[in-house]
């Protein structure tokens, strides 16, 4: 009787169990059905953001894009177009640079993106107050709050990246063991508590941002971006509450498309819920990007 032995981690047992075979080597490759997938969807919301851009920038002295912050809402079309992006580095053979990178930059820019959104429904919330006989909110009308909002909700996000790849980055690590046949080439996180600590933060400038919008949905103001911003603050959340636990019960490569989906996901919920509406009127309604009527329309 021949004696059995152990294959080597990079082999597994073949069906008569008389060899050992090589494991394949598996990761979200551009070559995927699904790489192709992510990386077609993701191009085409680049290009429609940079179109609602190209749209904003076009009619810049209109009464609709210069409610509510117009300089917040480049920063914010900005910030969508860099998250679409950012999907890429997920795509391919993870690398030094690639595994370094992907995870803060996801972070950073989608704090920026939350941040930019709390900031324009603070400034609606501040302007309905400021209109108020003898309020004290006057003097923080302006770009200075806006600005000061989106600065703070940042730069806490990218104090936590700093730390994180300061003194644990994450790196390119073999996974020989969660799938039988196949040697999963994955971004080892280093540390998950500052990985779930970047995923907090985010959720809780979502969920400050939803609660501000919630409340201020309802106030007079025709430029009132609250209601959209709800909505989409909805869809973010959702989209994120449904992302752990489906990340910790996927393996192999289709952990990196739960993470594609998802950012994918909650920027296209967000650029189409508080821009897609304002295209409407300024392509298709002219009429009403008209401050008299929309005055009117308020009265």
């Amino acid at each position: 009787m021949k004696e059995c032995f152990e294959c080597p981690e990079d082999q597994y047992p073949s069906k008569s169990k008389n060899k050992c075979v090589p494991k394949d080597i598996s990761f979200l490759s551009y070559d995927d059905p699904l790489g192709i997938s992510a990386a077609s969807v993701a191009f085409s919301f680049f290009v429609i953001t940079a179109l609602v851009q190209v749209i904003f920038i076009k009619h810049q002295d209109t009464p609709i894009v210069k409610a509510n912050n117009r300089d917040l809402s480049y920063i914010l079309l900005v910030s969508l177009l860099l998250c679409f992006l950012s999907s890429f580095l997920f795509l391919g053979r993870p690398g030094k640079v690639s595994c370094f990178l992907r995870q803060a930059a996801f972070g950073i820019i989608f704090s920026v993106a939350v941040s930019c959104i709390l900031a324009k429904t603070i400034t609606v919330v501040v302007a309905f107050m400021a209109t108020k006989p003898g309020s004290n909110m006057r003097k923080w009308v302006g770009k200075r709050l806006a600005n000061s909002i989106v600065f703070f909700g940042t730069s806490i996000q990218v104090v936590i990246c700093t730390v994180w790849l300061g003194i644990s980055p994450p790196f390119p690590d073999l996974d020989m063991h969660s799938l039988t046949g196949l040697i999963v080439v994955e971004c080892n996180e280093g540390s998950f508590i500052m990985f779930y600590l970047v995923l907090g933060y985010m959720g809780l400038l979502s969920v400050i941002s939803f609660t501000v919008a919630f409340l201020a949905r309802k106030l007079p103001d025709s430029f009132n971006e609250a209601k959209f911003i709800t909505f989409s603050m909805v869809i973010f959340c959702s989209v994120w509450l449904s992302f752990v636990p489906t990340y910790l019960s996927t393996k192999g490569k289709y952990i990196v498309a739960v993470e594609i989906f998802s950012i994918l996901a909650s920027s296209a919920g967000l650029l189409a819920c508080i821009f897609f509406p304002k295209c409407y009127v300024i392509l298709l309604r002219p009429e009403l990007n008209i401050k008299d009527n929309l005055i009117k329309r308020k009265n």
